[in-house]
């Protein structure tokens, strides 16, 4: 029997105050899937933009891969809630309503999300969750949403009015994220949401994350360019300790197939977003994907390294002799413990070159032996001690070498 939306509320009313986890299960693997906001930002949260792609996940074969997730962004509701406070999607964008779009998609064998914001307004303007968690999280689980991303604007400032960013938080952000997994937690007998902070790094969200979502974003966003991937891959490398089953550290969505990146940038950016461990959502139009990026984002040798069981994400080693890390710059030397071995990532950050690893410096390999390898985007495999390739500018080779 399906519950009414008033009994829904009443079960996340009773949510703890203080939940220790939200350990339901979700989230046990990075997530894969696609988001609605880079395609045409506002114009693309709709009923149409969620079931062509789902039909793009089926044609062009990402559901066999593991993209799975069709999210929602911004704007997908009225300018107000209802009369009791409900979330009101906009009739033009979803004529029939939340709930057949979603169970479409589940019939499909996909997921559906959407997207909600901690403060009084989300980022675009539209209403806000503050105040109204137990209620949103009630309407989610009976529409069948499956995620939920929690945008960070109009939230507690020190400025007044509140302005869209908040440069002097007035609190810290647990302060209004814990109410939204606190009623998340109170429905999750009825949908097991996975929820996602979007938080833009602050607060060192990868410290306490694990103990609110099942991801979070670690930095402000990926504007889809070079600098952005620099930026954030970087910054990956000294927060892996934080990532696992249950709870990863989200770099933000996959800009391929932006103009202002390319080949070899969009090569580095995929690969290294999936051994760090990063969800993998892609943001971009499915309609209009090129061959090249198609190519990128079925590479199933690299998806699955992202998807390993063990969930650890890779960091940077420094061999005998090579350079220390700069601030801000990609590291050429990453590796990550897998299920069955280990990834060894060779990124070509600041310069084109030769770049070569023997597997004894390796974290997680050592001694003299010889060991079996397989490089993910050329299909190159071998046997020895080492490693080596010519990279050009900004490209990367992911290698996955076998101890099993």
């Amino acid at each position: 029997m399906k519950k009414s939306w008033n009994a829904l509320l009443v079960t996340a009313l009773a949510a703890p105050q203080e939940a220790a986890a939200l350990n339901n299960s979700v989230g046990l693997k990075p997530h894969m899937g696609w988001s609605s906001w880079n395609v045409a930002q506002c114009n693309a949260a709709s009923a149409r933009y969620a079931l062509a792609t789902a039909d793009k996940f089926i044609s062009l074969g990402l559901k066999d891969l593991g993209y799975e997730y069709i999210n929602i962004d911004d704007c997908w509701s009225t300018k107000s809630r209802d009369g009791a406070g409900r979330l009101v999607p906009d009739p033009a964008k979803w004529p029939n309503g939340i709930k057949p779009v979603a169970d479409k998609i589940h019939s499909m064998g996909l997921k559906f999300g959407l997207y909600g914001c901690a403060g009084e307004k989300t980022c675009a303007g539209y209403p806000g969750s503050q105040g109204h968690e137990s209620g949103d999280a009630a309407q989610l689980a009976g529409w069948g949403v499956d995620f939920w991303k929690y945008d960070n604007c109009y939230t507690p400032c020190n400025q007044n009015p509140r302005p869209q960013t908040c440069n002097s938080p007035a609190g810290n952000t647990r302060t209004w994220y814990a109410p939204m997994r606190d009623a998340i937690l109170g429905v999750q007998a009825t949908r097991k949401l996975h929820f996602n902070l979007c938080n833009w790094g602050r607060d060192q969200v990868w410290t306490w994350g694990a103990q609110y979502g099942h991801s979070w974003r670690m930095s402000v966003d990926n504007w889809g360019d070079w600098a952005s991937v620099e930026r954030i891959g970087s910054a990956a490398a000294g927060i892996s300790q934080y990532s696992g089953p249950g709870g990863f550290n989200d770099l933000d969505m996959l800009y391929l197939g932006s103009s202002k990146i390319n080949a070899n940038q969009g090569r580095l950016h995929f690969g290294l977003w999936a051994i760090t461990k990063s969800p993998l959502v892609l943001g971009l139009d499915l309609e209009k994907i090129s061959a090249e990026t198609l190519a990128v984002v079925r590479n199933k040798g690299i998806i699955d390294i992202n998807q390993d069981s063990l969930g650890k994400a890779a960091t940077t080693f420094r061999p005998p002799g090579a350079a220390a890390p700069v601030g801000g710059k990609i590291y050429p030397y990453w590796a990550g413990p897998l299920s069955d071995g280990v990834v060894i990532g060779l990124c070509a950050g600041t310069s084109a070159g030769t770049y070569a690893v023997n597997f004894k410096d390796v974290p997680g390999l050592g001694g003299t032996r010889s060991y079996s390898w397989k490089e993910m985007y050329t299909g190159q495999t071998g046997t020895g001690t080492s490693v080596s390739f010519n990279i050009a500018l900004h490209d990367m080779r992911v290698i996955k070498v076998t101890t099993a």
